[in-house]
């Protein structure tokens, strides 16, 4: 059991996410080792076009859109960080929470595997995953902060 909580603005962000994922999130503040944030949970259309423009995301139709998803970033001596370590850290305890729950989880880091389905580490999914997209010719869009209900399980 953490010492971490959720503040405020975390708390916020969380407004209007689909409460199976508001749980997953609360728990998994509940046993990280690692201090997180919601950076962002419900996205307005004109926000999403903004990241695609930045080449932040690849999609228009985000789950974030519908309050399928979130972003939950490093907290580290008070300040946001988007460090790999720690990010594999929040997404075990993540993992970990979904399982207890029974949510499946689609995470940023490994976007073709249901990420509640493995037990391989955050750090090896990562490397798999870039491997088999550089493999297929493809370029690797990785995004370790994020995690959402699959459209296949929540549509």
């Amino acid at each position: 059991m953490s010492d971490f909580k959720l503040g405020n603005k975390s708390l916020k962000e969380l407004e209007g996410v689909h409460p199976d994922l508001v749980a997953v999130v609360k728990r998994a503040i509940e046993i990280t080792v690692q201090d997180f944030s919601v950076h962002d949970g419900i996205r307005t259309l004109e926000e999403q076009r903004k990241l695609v423009e930045r080449g932040a995301s690849q999609t228009l139709y985000s789950r974030h859109l519908t309050g399928h998803a979130v972003d939950l970033v490093p907290y580290i001596n008070g300040k946001l960080r988007w460090e790999w370590d720690p990010i594999y850290d929040i997404a075990e305890a993540v993992r970990v929470a979904a399982k207890e729950s029974g949510v499946t989880i689609r995470w940023g880091g490994a976007w073709d595997v249901v990420f509640t389905n493995t037990d391989d580490s955050p750090e090896d999914l990562v490397v798999d995953y870039v491997a088999r997209r550089k493999r297929a010719g493809k370029k690797a869009f990785i995004d370790g902060p994020h995690f959402e209900l699959p459209k296949q399980v929540y549509p």
